[in-house]
């Protein structure tokens, strides 16, 4: 069987945890890493780092995008235009159908395939409220986060002017509302009170109850364990009182990277154009013969 060659562009947290996905994968190889101090990546022993996709020895069949969010769609991009698709984790939900339309279009005009807001939600979260909308036509879906340290949130909260270092831990209250706990150090010569209104009036905090709060060291508050509670109640037909409930406490990197390379296995399998995970057969994310996947799992 010939293995899928993949290439990642970035390499923090989530770029560390796609390229250990890609190694437990038997039908993937990383074939490079793209990264703008490709000099200094020397964990990563024998792999072609580059600091231009264009530069590897092989052509990826896709790139898996693991930069913050807000980059993210120019990355896809440029990359899409040189025919390899491409796969991300793009997290701003009121921005998913912007996005995608605009990739959909280079993708076609390149023959590639692009899947976007590919992480585990949205992503995988995403299939599961598909999943219980279908069950109860009717209803009310409540997406509860966390507690936990939210990484979209984290990388916006780095990139206002004066955060030296940031974390910014999610608080569910219920029924879908959320408190974000920003904890910061303050470069030197900046003001606390100011960087802590940029951060409130960000678009990823203005919507939620956000505290800023001053520390010596974020590194000593860090832990990546995430989770999520959906619950919907719905009508299924004419029956009310349905009661669907999906829980779980993850690493959050660490899922993350697993399914963008489950959604890069997908990519090879579609038309060209751009697609979020709700729309891409499920079955498609596996690895493994479809006979034995349907035996296994219908």
């Amino acid at each position: 069987m010939e293995k899928i060659k993949i290439a990642v562009v970035g390499y923090g947290n989530i770029g560390k945890a796609v390229i250990e996905a890609i190694e437990a994968s038997p039908d993937m190889r990383l074939v490079g890493v793209e990264r703008r101090n490709a000099a200094k990546t020397p964990e990563l022993g024998d792999t072609e780092i580059v600091d231009d996709i264009k530069k590897l020895k092989e052509k990826p069949d896709a790139a898996i995008l693991c930069a913050p969010t807000r980059m993210t769609p120019d990355i896809a991009e440029r990359i899409l235009k040189l025919g390899i698709n491409t796969v991300d984790s793009y997290d701003i939900h009121g921005g998913i159908w912007d996005v995608k339309s605009r990739l959909d279009k280079v993708a076609k005009s390149s023959g590639a395939v692009a899947v976007i807001s590919a992480g585990w939600d949205p992503g995988s979260d995403s299939v599961v409220r598909a999943l219980m909308e279908a069950a109860a036509p009717k209803g009310i879906t409540y997406t509860n986060f966390g507690p936990g340290m939210s990484m979209g949130h984290t990388v916006a909260a780095k990139a206002i002017k004066g955060v030296k270092a940031a974390l910014s831990m999610t608080i569910p209250l219920g029924t879908g509302i959320h408190r974000r706990m920003v904890y910061i150090e303050v470069a030197d010569g900046y003001n606390f009170e100011d960087v802590a209104k940029e951060i409130k009036s960000d678009d990823y905090f203005a919507h939620d109850e956000t505290h800023v709060i001053k520390v010596e060291s974020v590194d000593a508050l860090k832990d990546m364990g995430h989770g999520v509670n959906m619950v919907r109640k719905g009508v299924s037909g004419k029956t009310q009182n349905q009661n669907f409930e999906f829980d779980m406490k993850i690493n959050n990197p660490a899922l993350t990277g697993q399914i963008l390379v489950a959604a890069a296995r997908a990519s090879l399998k579609q038309k060209s154009g751009c697609y979020t995970l709700i729309e891409i057969p499920v079955i498609d994310l596996l690895c493994g013969e479809k006979e034995k996947l349907i035996r296994k799992l219908v």
